[in-house]
Order: C-alpha cells, then sequence, then structure tokens
C-alpha cells in the first residue's frame, strides 16, 4: 500500500513538474545571466569576485524556485502565519545581535553568511495577509475593524526595519502591504485617507530623519548643490546612462563603471553598468524581460480560483515591480537614492532568494489554480516531502 502510494506521489511530483511554465522560468534564467553578465564585466572580465557566486547563488536559489511551486498550495496557506512570525522574530534579533555595516545594523550572522531579515519579510508579509483575508467572508473585507489585524501585520516590521535604519526597505514593505489590502478589497476611501494623513505629517517626518537621509532628498531635489560630496553618485550614473547611446559601448568598455566613476557598480547601480555598455537596447531588453515576468504573475492571479492564490500571485508581482521601479528610477534621478537592488541583476543572496522564492509562489498559484480553498482548517495534512498523495 505505501509502496503504491509512493508511486502516485511520484507520478503527481513529476507531473507538476513538467507543468510549470518553463518559459517564465527560462526568462527567469535570461535576467540572471544577464546579471552575470554585468557582474563579470564590472570586475574587469573575471568570475570573481562577484559573477561566479551569482551564478553559484541562482542555481540554489533555482531549487528553491521549484521546490517552492511544487508544494500543495493549502500547505502554504496554513504555514502563512508560522513564516511570517519566523522572519518576525528575526527582525527582533537584529537590533540585539545583526552585524553593522556603513552605518546601519540590518543583517544577521548565519553560518558564516550575512542574512537580511527585512528582505525575507516583503514575500512573508504578502503570504500572512493573503491567508487573513482568505479566511474573511467577501462581504466583511471593507469593515474598518476588519483592517485592524493586516494593518499591524504592516506597521510592525516596517517600524522596525525603518529603525534599523533602512526607509527604502520599510516603505517598500510598507507599501507592498498596502496594495495587498487595497486587492483584497479594503475601500478607497481608507487609502485616500492614509494619504492625506501622510502628506501632513511630513513636516514631522521630516525632523526625524537622519542628517544623511536629509541630504538624500535635497540632492534629489537639486543634484548639483553638491557635484563633489552627496551629489556625485546620481550625476555620475546621469552621465553614463546618457553616454551609452543606442547600443552602448560594449561590455569591459564603459568609462564611468570601468575606472570606477560609478558607486556600487555591482549592486544597487548596476542598471547604470548596463545602460552603458548595452545601450537603450540593452536597458530594454531587460525592462522587457521584467515585464514578461510580471504580466505572467498578473495573469496568475486573474486564474486563480481562490483568494488566497490571487493576493499572493498579485502581491508578490507588485512587490517585483517595486524592486524594478524604484531601483531605476533611482539611478535615472527619478526618487532619491535608496538601497534597493535591482532583482536577480544585482550582487547580493538575500535579494535574489527573496525574489526567487517570491516567484516560485507565483508559479505554484498557476499550477494550482483550480483548487478551491474555503479556509486553514481545509489544508491537508503535512507529510514529508509535503507533495500531495492525490493531485
Amino acid at each position: 500500500m505505501a509502496e503504491s502510494w509512493n508511486a502516485e506521489r511520484t507520478l503527481t511530483l513529476q507531473s507538476k513538474f513538467l507543468r510549470l511554465n518553463w518559459v517564465v522560468v527560462a526568462i527567469v534564467g535570461a535576467i540572471a545571466g544577464l546579471g552575470a553578465a554585468m557582474l563579470y564585466s564590472v570586475a574587469g572580465g573575471s568570475l570573481d569576485p562577484w559573477a561566479g557566486p551569482h551564478l553559484m547563488r541562482f542555481g540554489f536559489c533555482f531549487a528553491v524556485l521549484v521546490a517552492v511551486a511544487l508544494v500543495d498550495i493549502r500547505i502554504w496557506l496554513r504555514f502563512s502565519y508560522i513564516i511570517y512570525a519566523a522572519v518576525f522574530g528575526l527582525l527582533l534579533l537584529v537590533p540585539i545581535l545583526g552585524v553593522k555595516a556603513m552605518g546601519a545594523q540590518r543583517w544577521l550572522e548565519v553560518g558564516g553568511m550575512q542574512v537580511q531579515p527585512s528582505e525575507f519579510m516583503k514575500i512573508a508579509l504578502v503570504m500572512a495577509l493573503a491567508a487573513y483575508f482568505q479566511r474573511l467572508p467577501e462581504g466583511v473585507i471593507g469593515k474598518p475593524h476588519r483592517l485592524i489585524i493586516p494593518f499591524l501585520l504592516i506597521a510592525a516590521p516596517a517600524l522596525l526595519i525603518a529603525r534599523q535604519p533602512d526607509l527604502g526597505t520599510a516603505g517598500l514593505v510598507f507599501v507592498g502591504g498596502v496594495a495587498v489590502m487595497f486587492l483584497a478589497g479594503a475601500h478607497w476611501a481608507y487609502f485616500v485617507s492614509g494619504g492625506i494623513a501622510s502628506l501632513a505629517s511630513l513636516p514631522v517626518a521630516w525632523h526625524l530623519l537622519h542628517d544623511y537621509q536629509k541630504s538624500r532628498i535635497l540632492t534629489f531635489l537639486e543634484p548639483e548643490r553638491d557635484p563633489l560630496g552627496a551629489g556625485y553618485h546620481i550625476l555620475q550614473s546621469k552621465i553614463a546612462v546618457g553616454s551609452g547611446g543606442l547600443d552602448g559601448k560594449g561590455l569591459m568598455n564603459g568609462t564611468q563603471s570601468q575606472l570606477n566613476f560609478l558607486p556600487e557598480k555591482h549592486t544597487d547601480f548596476i542598471f547604470t553598468t548596463l545602460a552603458e555598455e548595452l545601450g537603450l537596447i540593452g536597458a530594454c531588453v531587460l525592462l522587457a524581460l521584467y515585464a514578461m515576468v510580471l504580466g505572467f504573475g498578473l495573469y496568475a492571479a486573474w486564474r486563480s480560483d481562490n483568494r488566497f492564490g490571487r493576493l499572493v500571485a498579485s502581491g508578490v508581482s507588485f512587490t517585483f515591480f517595486l524592486y524594478v521601479f524604484i531601483n531605476v528610477a533611482m539611478v535615472t534621478g527619478l526618487v532619491p537614492v535608496v538601497g534597493v537592488p535591482l532583482p536577480l541583476v544585482s550582487y547580493g543572496g538575500t535579494a535574489m532568494l527573496t525574489l526567487m522564492a517570491g516567484l516560485g509562489l507565483v508559479l505554484n498559484v498557476a499550477l494550482h489554480k483550480s483548487v478551491a480553498i474555503e479556509n486553514v482548517s481545509a489544508a491537508p495534512p503535512v507529510r514529508w516531502p509535503p507533495w500531495p498523495s492525490k493531485g
């Protein structure tokens, strides 16, 4: 009997594996490959110290993506709150055990590696909010008292992240969570009221900012006010983007990146390097690949028959969009400089793992689009490996 069950489980796993949208997986691989090419270039034509580890991390994260995609979606529903609680616990540990770097305390040392719990929270929050709204009857989602818990789920980690300090990531977490609330069906009037209150509180918020944060905002408004100081980074970035022209200067031929005029050329400003060396065409190709991934995420949300799947797919897609939009807008001078990496292109392990797990959830929603979920108790018993015994 056990042998028969194992055979059936294997067939189910195999069928799910074959039904994965491999076109989307290939697009994700192409984005990561383009990132490896740029990291190879900024290192002067060497796999060390960035391109090689980037490819190795992608290989591990690819396995995570596939595993996340194949697990029964109802199991992810059951564990959503536990995942959120675990990541929130890591955030609580950051002020106590966190590693300080560049004037901030955002990382934890785990097994000789540094991880940034605030990155994990972007996906954990989406899952927790989706699980909460999954349990609510359709007619009560917009009731004010029903929005207290999701607001606390959003505000608590955002405040912890802001105190690290990391206003960029805190803003992404907050906006991403609010977007899930809106997509779940909360009335638009709540968001308009919140926007007005936020604008009214700007004078108070300004006085609470650190000096370097105020400098970033002032530099955004007038980069030329300090061209050799606070405005140096964004001015060099604009020069690099503009000098790339239509087809770029070629790999390893970008003057701003190869001569080290660009700051953080392997992380936050890698899109600038790409625009200089591959030009407008290369930048548009990368943005088109991102648009395909986002389009698939929205399509998966639209096709899903359960609210949890719809909110997870749309929430992860919106988070992915925020990564792309803020990074590109930052390096082109459209928004103030914040520490937001370019998805799957910038060097960094925690962000890649977070995004690949999130994309795995989107693929999971697409695979389980016909699963009807009544509530959390509908989730099947958890087995290991956590594959369902029946399709």
